[in-house]
């Protein structure tokens, strides 16, 4: 008696083939012991009628079950589960319902949760107008291309690369090709020695705070700033002094005489977007070499300049190696990739290296090659020049909307980017305004999150377009002007 087709229904959320969600019905049915060794399965005509699918999709996920070992097909008998097919095994664990052994409040401190989140709905995608930073648009990446460079890295030709143990080392494929064509468009030259690849910007930054910093040591950074490094820097136990940024970032003039390290987004600000002035980058790099300090620079969106070419970046201006370098390709191609790297001088890069090793050795190779392979091939290059395109005439339509809405802008971007960064009218919380437009389908990001915490600034709030259509922003800013009179009322 064949296992009824009933038993199996297919996820409406999920985002995988029908091919791949049948195989993994089947491949739970099997590991949870609903189907056992020896069963027949449901034929494929009758399963492929259930679930309302082609009968040849079921065909196909079929013959990849029995090529995985999890079937057997015997003939014109059908499809059963195989006697070796694997299986989860059994335990007798001890009751743990009413475990009450470890107090986890107290023993956690919760040293991590003590922060305030960037307010960003999981299901993002399902609201009309995502006016929010940092998400890629499916519709400007290219997936073939991509998807061909993933092919190409995982060919018979690079299988010992994928498959061996790096141990503390990078492919060097993807390091000469940002060190050929990355680097340059910043100024900057180095060699393989002062470059270490990264888990994103944010890891990178996590490194630079755990080798430079302890709790006797003092840490600049901008007020308003990146959020995650705030948090960073929290864990380290540092003396932390924020410095309001202005018009062309951060003011170096206002640096405390006693300092160790300041962490800076000259090229492009986050979140205000403004960009520091080159004789102003001298002078940064005039009083790291007098006071000893050394500079964390996160050339932050440098990519993304349509509007004008973006400044030299402070690395390449630095005569005397203080500054690290950090950069990423999360912005550039999309951020799951989960790609960055860091420049330094090398024995900061020696350090760094044996610290990634200890935590996860390093970046998954397959993803390095891949990377490596679209950036070798110009594919890299063509996406920066599309998304410049697109990002020039969805700023012009905001720029447009803002400006009909009279909407209040902070600072103007010069370069270009991918957000503005507003000003509620005095008297509107940014995060309660957030809220309310959700109910309209309008996504926003309030400004609280990137403030010092003794310092926080209820009225700004952030809108980015490189997650929008630019047929929606207009009826998007629209809306947001329409809540904020309402508001006001």
């Amino acid at each position: 008696m064949a296992i009824p087709a009933e038993t199996f229904f297919l996820r409406p959320d999920t985002e995988t083939s029908l091919q791949q969600q049948i195989q993994q019905l089947v491949v739970e049915a099997i590991l949870s012991g609903r189907c056992l060794p020896g069963e027949r399965m449901p034929s494929s005509r009758k399963l492929a009628e259930h679930l309302g699918v082609a009968r040849i999709t079921v065909t196909i996920a079929y013959t990849e079950l029995v090529s995985n070992e999890y079937l057997i097909s015997k003939g014109r008998s059908g499809y059963y589960v195989a006697q070796n097919a694997p299986s989860r095994p059994k335990f007798n664990l001890p009751d743990q319902s009413e475990n009450t052994g470890i107090d986890w409040s107290r023993t956690l401190g919760q040293r991590f949760l003590a922060h305030v989140p960037v307010m960003r709905p999981q299901n993002w995608r399902d609201y009309k107008y995502p006016f929010i930073y940092g998400q890629s648009d499916p519709r400007l990446f290219d997936h073939h291309n991509w998807r061909n460079c993933a092919l190409k890295a995982v060919g018979r030709k690079d299988f010992d690369i994928l498959a061996t143990d790096y141990y503390e080392r990078d492919d060097p494929m993807l390091v000469e090709f940002i060190l050929r064509q990355i680097l340059p468009r910043r100024g900057i030259t180095a060699r393989p020695e002062e470059i270490l690849i990264t888990m994103g910007a944010q890891h990178a930054l996590w490194i630079t705070a755990q080798i430079l910093l302890t709790q006797r040591r003092t840490a600049v950074i901008e007020n308003p700033c990146y959020p995650g490094l705030r948090q960073i820097l929290n864990q380290t136990r540092c003396n932390t002094i924020s410095i309001d940024v202005d018009n062309a970032g951060l003011p170096p003039e206002k640096l405390p005489d006693s300092l160790d390290v300041v962490f800076t987004t000259p090229s492009h600000h986050c979140p205000t977007n403004a960009t520091m002035p080159v004789s102003r980058r001298h002078r940064l790099l005039e009083l790291a070499a007098e006071g000893g300090f050394v500079i964390v620079e996160d050339d932050y969106e440098f990519e993304i300049s349509f509007l004008k070419s973006p400044s030299p970046a402070l690395k390449s201006l630095d005569p005397t190696g203080c500054v690290i370098y950090v950069g990423s390709f999360s912005k550039s191609l999309f951020p799951g990739l989960r790609l960055g790297y860091i420049v330094a001088s090398e024995p900061f890069i020696r350090e760094a290296r044996a610290l990634r090793s200890l935590v996860l050795r390093h970046p998954p190779g397959l993803i390095q090659r891949t990377a490596a392979y679209f950036l070798s091939l110009g594919h890299y290059d063509a996406q920066i020049a599309r998304m410049g395109r697109i990002y020039r005439k969805r700023r012009s339509i905001m720029e447009q909307s803002i400006s009909e809405e009279r909407l209040s802008l902070t600072t103007q971007g010069t370069f270009g980017g991918s957000s503005f960064w507003m000003k509620a009218p005095d008297g509107i919380d940014s995060t309660k305004l957030a809220m309310s437009l959700r109910q309209d389908g309008v996504l926003i990001e309030p400004g609280s999150a990137f403030f010092a915490a003794d310092e926080e600034d209820p009225g700004h709030y952030r809108l980015a377009y490189s997650s929008i259509a630019s047929a929606h922003i207009p009826d998007g800013i629209s809306l947001i002007g329409q809540k904020i009179k309402e508001t006001r009322r």
